[in-house]
């Protein structure tokens, strides 16, 4: 395309030079004062497409609006929406929906899933969840024990850990979840500042398939069996071939 040299005022110029230089303003102010000052050198469209990496009607478009306006109507007509800025209500609103069940039926909130719920920016939501403390990924569980002699009970096992009887072996035997379907009997206690989304320890059960296992902590050797129920014969029997092996 043929060159389109446009007429600088002394004026103009300086202002378009100084905008150059400028490292305050706008990105795009500075990219049209380098438009104009390409122009008015008598570039052509082709030159100014791949220094700018802009198109044709980018640089009709100002060119026109500068031979109307002249410098007074250089300025977007769209400026887009205003950067959101944290404020104490946004912050409290993000906190709040965090707080919620995700509406889509999924297990808790991501900052990006939160940011497009709520319409602001994922980074803003990770930046409130780092200053409440706020760890939607993570799950503790607890046990409540209505037990008057819980204390009593815990401090003897942890000492025969701690100190066994001489000459003698200590089995530790645990009931974990097995494949099966459980209901929790607590509630959830959901996640707080400072504080984890907590699950009941204790469940309901829906059906199991009993697995048996017993790890040696001497070798780390493990046996294992599986079983269709789980009763008082299948767990000796366990135990039985544990003492033969």
């Amino acid at each position: 395309m043929a060159k389109a040299r446009i007429r600088l005022t002394g004026a103009e110029r300086d202002e378009l030079r100084q905008r150059l230089r400028s490292r305050t303003l706008v990105a795009e102010q500075v990219r049209q004062a380098r438009l104009l000052l390409m122009l008015a050198a008598g570039e052509s469209y082709a030159a100014i497409r791949q220094a700018l990496g802009c198109n044709a009607n980018y640089i009709s478009r100002w060119k026109g609006r500068f031979m109307a306006e002249r410098l007074g109507g250089m300025y977007s007509r769209h400026p887009g929406r205003a950067v959101s800025k944290r404020t104490p209500a946004l912050e409290a609103k993000i906190l709040a929906v965090t707080r919620r069940p995700p509406p889509d039926g999924s297990t808790h909130w991501s900052s990006r899933k939160l940011a497009k719920y709520v319409g602001v920016s994922h980074m803003m939501v990770a930046r409130v969840w780092q200053r409440a403390g706020l760890k939607p990924h993570r799950i503790e569980r607890y046990m409540a024990s209505d037990d008057p002699d819980f204390e009593c009970k815990a401090a003897d096992i942890i000492g025969l850990y701690l100190k066994p009887p001489q000459h003698a072996a200590v089995f530790c035997v645990d009931e974990k979840s097995a494949i099966q379907a459980l209901d929790r009997l607590d509630p959830v206690l959901p996640l707080s500042p400072g504080r984890l989304e907590r699950h009941g320890f204790e469940y309901y059960r829906h059906g199991t398939l009993s697995l048996y296992a017993a790890l040696n902590t001497r070798t780390g050797a493990v046996l294992a069996k599986t079983a269709a129920h789980h009763t008082t014969q299948e767990f000796v029997a366990f135990l039985t071939e544990l003492v033969v092996n």
